[in-house]
């Protein structure tokens, strides 16, 4: 079992000094956070560290890192981070000259890419995105609305979880939502989950992967 730091779009002011006793196996990072308070933050945990961009973090430019200090980018592929295989893709849909956004039709072409990377290689454990699936979790304006091809990539690569941020509950509870084997969850501001790997799991007589 890999127990999991998720964190996105909001700082918790006591969370540098709560992270120490937290004792996690891995940190997920899902966008919109200060890259000091996430250093920062891996650095106090100790432990691996994923990250994919949102819509208010920084355009990357050529020679510059994908991603803080002490974490390692996923965003439009899939790796091997603190036991787990996290797939991921960044950003949110375009609603106006931002960075990290991209249309629908954008999002369908990142997704086919996305998928081609995963073909053949070890089950998905953590699809990790800034943005939530398109009507499942996601707002009505345009600056919240989900992504579409979000849906092909759970059905596809059925992962355990899929984790976001984008959504923020602002102080209401934003409960889980399940699409066959994956429970989609937001994880604003942070959440501990500890996620038993796909590979360790038994196979079942007759199940299919899908890619």
């Amino acid at each position: 079992m890999v127990k999991v730091l998720a964190v996105a779009d909001e700082e918790v002011p006591a969370m540098e000094s709560r992270a120490r006793d937290l004792q996690v196996d891995l940190v997920v990072a899902a966008g919109d956070l200060r890259w000091g308070y996430l250093e920062t933050l891996v650095s106090l945990v100790g432990a691996p560290a994923a990250f994919v961009p949102g819509n208010h973090d920084p355009v990357i430019g050529r020679g510059t890192p994908t991603a803080p200090p002490g974490m390692v980018s996923v965003d439009g592929l899939a790796r091997d981070v603190g036991g787990l295989r996290i797939a991921g893709l960044g950003g949110c849909v375009r609603y106006n000259n931002g960075a990290h956004q991209y249309t629908q039709r954008e999002y369908d072409a990142q997704a086919r890419r996305l998928l081609k990377t995963v073909r053949g290689a070890a089950p998905v454990d953590v699809l990790l995105t800034h943005a939530p699936p398109l009507g499942l979790g996601d707002e009505d304006d345009p600056s919240h609305l989900g992504i579409s091809a979000l849906h092909g990539v759970l059905e596809t690569l059925q992962p355990s979880w899929h984790l976001h941020g984008h959504i923020h509950p602002f102080g209401m509870s934003k409960g889980d939502r399940h699409v066959g084997p994956t429970t989609i969850r937001n994880v604003i501001p942070w959440q501990v989950i500890e996620i038993e790997p796909r590979s360790a799991q038994p196979v079942v007589a007759g199940a299919r992967r899908r890619i």
